[in-house]
This record gives structure tokens, sequence and C-alpha cells, in this order.
């Protein structure tokens, strides 16, 4: 399915397609870096087993998918879906340069309703997408469907960080200075006003759990970076 299909949908659709030429270098200046670290720990706990096959959902420009290609060193299939096609150009035309880029392939679909087969990934991966999905029970539905049994799930997302000094810290810098400087640099400021009040709005990572176990995941775990600013759930299907 190459459209969205919910109103919300739609309009982030577009917004990341507004910002898909900005988006690798935005990631880094905001995250100070953090990103590719956050996003290593994700990808070497999905990758299991021999030659495995990875599905990244809501790959965006490719950073997961081709990291992920990178530290398996070609010997994983990797399929990255995003429904922004702008976002998916600019991930293909990245795959000639990545390392091991030849084992990377990407497509446009939405993970709602994603153009795969059911249980054929050994893993299924996302980094900071959740909290622009419309209706996250049938996400992990979804990505439950095309694993295959034993297969695992593993998704990076920002949340609100736990209470304390760190936290006030974080509120300043994320909710009013990440705004200004991500509408500098991208010349898009409602798109980066957004990202900051997903996070505000967004569930609480206990919660994100609950959902996952309820789409049919057993051993749901969470892991928490920069006092639960960042969390990484990881889940396992059984059957």
């Amino acid at each position: 399915m190459s459209a969205a299909r919910h109103p919300r949908d739609q309009a982030v659709q577009s917004m990341f397609d507004r910002i898909a030429g900005r988006y690798d270098l935005l990631n880094r200046v905001i995250s100070f870096r953090l990103d590719t670290w956050w996003r290593a720990q994700a990808i070497r706990t999905v990758l299991s087993g021999e030659n495995p096959s990875i599905v990244d959902l809501g790959t965006g420009t490719g950073d997961l998918a081709f990291n992920a290609a990178r530290i398996a060193k070609g010997k994983a299939r990797i399929i990255g879906l995003d429904f922004s096609l702008q976002m998916v150009r600019r991930a293909q035309s990245k795959r000639a340069d990545a390392p091991h880029g030849s084992s990377t392939a990407f497509i446009q679909g939405s993970a709602m309703a994603a153009p795969l087969r059911d249980r054929t990934f050994d893993g299924a991966m996302t980094a900071f997408v959740l909290r622009n999905v419309s209706d996250l029970p049938v996400f992990f539905a979804e990505a439950f469907r095309v694993l295959k049994p034993r297969g695992k799930l593993v998704s990076l997302d920002m949340f609100p960080p736990s209470p304390g000094r760190f936290a006030k810290l974080y509120a300043i810098y994320f909710y009013r200075m990440m705004p200004w400087i991500g509408g500098l640099l991208s010349n898009d400021r409602q798109a980066y006003q957004y990202l900051a009040d997903s996070v505000k709005r967004f569930y609480s990572p206990e919660t994100v759990a609950t959902m996952i176990s309820e789409a049919g995941f057993q051993e749901v775990a969470i892991r928490k970076f920069l006092c639960g600013a960042v969390c990484m759930h990881v889940a396992v299907k059984r059957s």
C-alpha cells in the first residue's frame, strides 16, 4: 500500500517528504550523534542466526538498514519499508555508496498494511517511528504477521524522560531549543515542532510494551537510555 489511509498519516507523510533532504544531518545535530549508537544497539539486538532476513519498518532514508548491512557484513537480507516516497528515493540514492548496500532493498508502502508476505522475516526493526503511527496496535499486528516463529521485534523511540534534573534540562533543550534548531537547518520549523509535540503526548514505554504483548509477542522487555528519553523495546514471536 503506497498511500497513507488516515488523515494524520497523510499529514505526516507530507511532512517527511518535505524534510527528506536534510533528515540525516538533523538527526546527527539534534541527538549529538547519539542516534548512531542507539541504532547500533538495536541492530545488534535484532541480528541473530546465519543470513537473517530483516525488515526495517519506517526506514526513512535507510540509516538503520544500511548500518545493519554493515554490521552484518553483508550476511543479512534487509528490506526497508516507508510510506514517504521522498524518503525511499533518498535511501535508494545512498545504496550504491553504502558498505554492503547490495544486501538492502527499499520499497514504498504503509507499515500498517505492509506489502509483505506472512512469516517472511527473522527480525523486524524500527527506529523513531512509533510516535508517527496513527494506530500502533495495527502496526504491531503487522510486524507480528510478517515475522517467522521465533522472530524478534526491536523498536527504538523517544519518550518523556523520568522526572528529575535531567528531565528539566531535556525539556528546555528538546521542547524549546530543538524546534528552533531544526527549523533553522531545514527551513521547516513546523516539522520539528511536531517532533517535540509528538514526544510530549506519546504513550509511556510501559503502555507501548503492553500494546506489543497484546499483538501476540512474548518476552517483551524495555531498555532505557538517557533516563528514559530513548527506549528500546524487544519482543519475540513464539508462534
